[in-house]
């Protein structure tokens, strides 16, 4: 076990909260006004991690804390010698949890990115609805909207957002997706599967170090904006300016933005995935 002097991991921690919370200051500021925001909210409804759960400094499996005793009151840690790391115990009840993600990571890194779903899923979830997801008008109308889900094809691969289609729009998915399925369907180039190495991330916590889980965050935050940017709605009031995937430059706009992001996720899936079968 490497261990840490007191000086050094307060230190880490200090850096670890001043980052977060430049990250976070708009939506906590957001939330103590009762602001709602339709993009950015997202990062703490969807997922689950609180904004204090995030801001929370951990070493990651193998790492000791001296004169760490504070950390005794979090969940997988044990003391050592006047000081804390993460129990051995906490990891081996997670083992399951870490190699399914690690089957999934390893699935999905395997495959060649597939670059064609245009950001249709937010369109999707909306098709002939009587009521939108978001309390932001159609910039296309309903009736817009419904014609461009109808003229193109749907190629979501990430079930869990097949799930929220409408009705009408599920049977027109190329693929009808189901939890079952999600390990032999995701591949590098969905948005949402990228998103979700963030959630993958804080699910082992504390075993993962927390600078890695902020760089997962920051892409999270970075997959959203592009997901809703493309999306139906109108969110030019919030300075949003919209990526029309219903025109040719508009789809192509998107490619680019969707591969860039991508090239970003491959890197962090690549360390989630080493340190996955480190763990292992």
């Amino acid at each position: 076990m490497e261990v840490l002097a007191q000086a050094e991991w307060t230190a880490r921690r200090d850096r670890h909260r001043t980052r977060v919370g430049e990250l976070i200051a708009p939506h906590l500021d957001r939330q103590a006004a009762g602001q709602a925001h339709p993009v950015l909210d997202f990062l703490f409804t969807y997922y689950s991690l609180r904004p204090a759960q995030l801001q929370r400094w951990h070493p990651g499996f193998g790492v000791g804390l001296a004169g760490g005793s504070e950390y005794l009151k979090f969940k997988g840690y044990t003391s050592f010698d006047g000081g804390a790391t993460v129990n051995p115990e906490f990891l081996r009840h997670r083992l399951r949890t870490v190699g399914f993600i690690a089957e999934l990571l390893a699935a999905t890194a395997d495959r060649p990115a597939n670059l064609g779903c245009f950001g249709l899923h937010e369109w999707a979830m909306v098709h002939r609805a009587e009521d939108v997801r978001h309390s932001v008008p159609l910039r296309l109308g309903s009736s817009g909207t419904d014609t461009v889900v109808e003229s193109m094809p749907l190629r979501c691969t990430h079930f869990d957002a097949f799930r929220f289609f409408t009705p009408s729009a599920e049977p027109r998915n190329a693929e009808q997706l189901t939890r079952d399925d999600q390990v032999r369907t995701e591949q590098p180039g969905c948005l949402h599967a990228n998103m979700d190495l963030y959630k993958w991330c804080y699910k082992l916590s504390p075993l993962i170090e927390s600078g890695f889980l902020v760089d997962c965050f920051e892409l999270a935050m970075a997959a959203r904006e592009l997901d809703m940017r493309a999306s139906p709605y109108d969110l030019a009031d919030l300075g949003y300016s919209p990526i029309q995937v219903e025109t040719a430059s508009g789809r192509a706009e998107y490619v680019r933005e969707q591969a860039a992001l991508a090239t970003r996720a491959a890197v962090l899936r690549s360390g989630l995935l080493d340190r996955c079968r480190s763990l292992l």
